[in-house]
């Protein structure tokens, strides 16, 4: 998994996974400067309602 690809995912389907996020909290010290922005970016849209946290069907 990567941070572009679970970005991508998680903006067409308008949710994101507690698994999505624990991974990105794991990972998140090894990512590049464009990852590190693509994961601010998830946050805020999550803080902002936009996102919604629950499971893909």
């Amino acid at each position: 998994m990567g941070v572009g690809k679970l970005f991508l995912a998680s903006i067409s389907s308008g949710v994101i996974t507690l698994d999505e996020l624990q991974w990105i909290a794991r990972n998140q010290l090894r990512f590049s400067r464009c990852e590190q922005a693509a994961a601010l970016k998830l946050g805020y849209l999550l803080d902002s309602g936009q996102l919604s946290l629950g499971c893909r069907l």
